[in-house]
C-alpha cells in the first residue's frame, strides 16, 4: 500500500476554477467518503482551504486510483475531463510524503511559510478520524506532518517573515486600520485572523456579522467587538471604511446593489477584501468609485512568485530532514514484518526438529534435551542473523520491497504470515 495525493491549488489553477471545487464540511466529508468507496482504497482524507484542495488516499494500485480519485474532482467542479486535467497534480509514495510535509510547514502556501495552513492539515486528520476514513498509514503520516510544521515554526523566523493572507491583504488596503471602522463577515478561522489583525491594528470598531450569532457572539467577545446579525449588513457597510468576508456561502452576501444603494453616490474609500471560496463579494463592488476590491485572485497574482526570505532555507533545511527520517522509518517498518516471519518460520522449523528427536531418542533426559534446544536456536538465530542485518541496512539506503520480496521468495514464507505481521505492526 502507498499514500497518493491528487489535488489542485493557487499554485496549479486560476482562483476561477478553484471557485468551482470549493467544499464545505458536509462536501468534504462526502468527497472523502467517495474516495474511500473506490475499489483501490483502503484509507482517504482531504485537505481544503480558501486556495487548495487535496485528496489524500491510502492505495494498493495506483493508475486506477488516480483515474478515480482525478474523475471524482472533475465531477465537482462541473468541467470536462480536458479541462480540468491540465490543472490537476499527482504525488505518490514518497513524493506524496514530501508534498504533505511541505504544505504542512506553508513552503507551499500563496504567502510562503503562513502558519494558517497547520491548522487546516489538522482539520484534515480530525475530519477523517472522526468519520473513519483515516487509518494507521494516514494517521501516522498526518501526525508526523503536523509535528513537521510545529517544528518549522517554532525553530525559524518564518511567522515574522510570512504573515497570513488576512494580514497581506491588509497591508495592501489604502484604507489604514487604525481608527477604521470595520466589518468582519465570517466566524471561522479565517475571521478569527481578520479580528485578531484589527484588534492589534489599532481598528476604532470591529463588527462581527456571522450566520450562526452563536460564533458571531463567541469571536466578538473574544476581542471586544461588537456582535451583529447577518441580516444588519447592508447598515453596517453603509458606516465601514474596511470589509473583511471570508465565509462558506454559495452566494455572494456583498451584493453591488446594495453598496451602491447604501454608499448613495459617494466616492468615500473603502476597502473591501473578499477572502472566500466561492467568492463573498460580486467583483463588479470594486468598479465603484472610492472601492478599492482585493479578492484571493488579486492576492495571488500579487504573489506569485514573491517569496519570504528569513527563515524559508531554514525550513527547507528541516522538512528535508523530516523527509529522510520518516521514509527511513517506513522503510525499516516495511522489512519488519518480513523478519519477523522469517524467525517463526526458523522457530517453527526447530520446534518440528525437536519434536522429531524426541520420538526417535524417547529415552532422552531433560538436561539433555534442554542442551540440544539451546543449541540449535543458536544455530538458526547466527544463520539468520546476516541476512536479517542485511536487509535492514539495504533498506536505509534503498528501496526495500526487492529484498523482502526477495527473502520471503527465498525462504518460501508464506505470504498470509507476512501480511498477518504488517497488519500487526500498522495498528501497533
Amino acid at each position: 500500500m502507498s499514500v497518493l495525493v491528487v489535488g489542485i491549488s493557487h499554485k496549479s489553477a486560476p482562483v476561477e476554477l478553484l471557485e468551482k471545487l470549493a467544499l464545505d464540511a458536509d462536501g468534504t466529508v462526502k468527497l472523502i467518503t467517495d474516495v474511500l468507496a473506490g475499489e483501490h482504497v483502503s484509507e482517504a482524507t482531504a485537505i481544503v482551504t480558501c486556495n487548495r484542495l487535496e485528496v489524500y488516499a491510502e492505495v494498493d494500485r495506483f493508475h486506477g486510483s488516480v483515474e478515480d480519485l482525478s474523475g471524482l474532482l472533475v465531477a465537482r467542479a462541473e468541467k470536462s475531463t480536458e479541462a480540468l486535467l491540465p490543472h490537476l497534480y499527482v504525488h505518490y509514495d514518497e513524493g506524496a510524503v514530501s508534498h504533505l510535509f511541505q504544505v504542512a510547514a506553508g513552503l507551499d502556501s500563496m504567502v510562503v511559510g503562513e502558519g494558517q495552513i497547520l491548522g487546516q492539515t489538522r482539520d484534515a486528520l480530525r475530519v477523517g478520524q472522526e468519520h473513519g476514513t483515516v487509518g494507521p498509514a494516514l494517521n501516522t503520516l498526518f501526525q508526523q506532518a503536523l509535528r513537521v510544521g510545529k517544528r518549522a515554526h517554532a525553530e525559524t523566523d518564518i511567522d515574522r517573515a510570512a504573515p497570513s493572507l488576512v494580514s497581506a491583504a491588509l497591508e495592501r488596503s489604502v484604507v489604514p486600520v487604525a481608527g477604521a471602522r470595520t466589518v468582519v463577515i465570517g466566524a471561522g478561522a479565517m475571521a478569527s485572523l481578520a479580528v485578531a489583525h484589527l484588534s492589534r491594528g489599532g481598528a476604532d470598531r470591529i463588527a462581527v456579522l456571522n450566520r450562526t450569532t452563536g460564533n458571531a457572539d463567541r469571536l466578538a467577545a473574544e476581542y471586544g467587538a461588537a456582535s451583529v446579525p447577518l441580516d444588519a449588513l447592508p447598515t453596517e457597510l453603509a458606516e465601514a471604511d474596511i470589509v473583511v468576508s471570508c465565509t462558506g456561502a454559495l452566494e455572494p452576501l456583498v451584493r453591488l446593489a446594495d453598496v451602491v444603494t447604501v454608499r448613495g453616490g459617494s466616492d468615500r474609500p473603502l476597502t473591501v477584501i473578499d477572502l472566500a471560496l466561492p467568492h463573498d463579494v460580486e467583483p463588479a463592488v470594486g468598479q465603484l468609485p472610492g472601492v478599492e476590491l482585493i479578492s484571493l485572485a488579486g492576492l495571488a497574482e500579487e504573489l506569485r512568485g514573491l517569496e519570504a526570505t528569513a527563515g524559508v532555507d531554514d525550513v527547507r533545511t528541516i522538512v528535508g530532514q523530516e523527509i529522510a527520517a520518516f521514509l527511513a522509518v517506513r522503510r525499516q517498518a516495511s522489512v519488519t514484518p518480513t523478519v519477523v516471519a522469517l524467525r517463526s518460520m526458523a522457530t517453527a522449523v526447530v520446534d518440528a526438529e525437536m519434536e522429531r528427536l524426541a520420538t526417535r531418542l524417547p529415552g532422552l533426559d531433560e538436561a539433555t534435551r534442554a542442551e540440544v534446544l539451546q543449541t540449535v536456536r543458536r544455530v538458526a538465530d547466527k544463520l539468520l542473523h546476516e541476512p536479517t542485518v542485511r536487509v535492514k541496512e539495504l533498506a536505509d539506503a534503498e528501496p526495500a520491497v526487492s529484498y523482502t520480496a526477495a527473502l520471503a521468495e527465498l525462504f518460501r514464507l508464506d505470504p498470509d504470515a507476512v501480511d498477518a505481521m504488517t497488519r500487526a505492526e500498522g495498528q501497533s
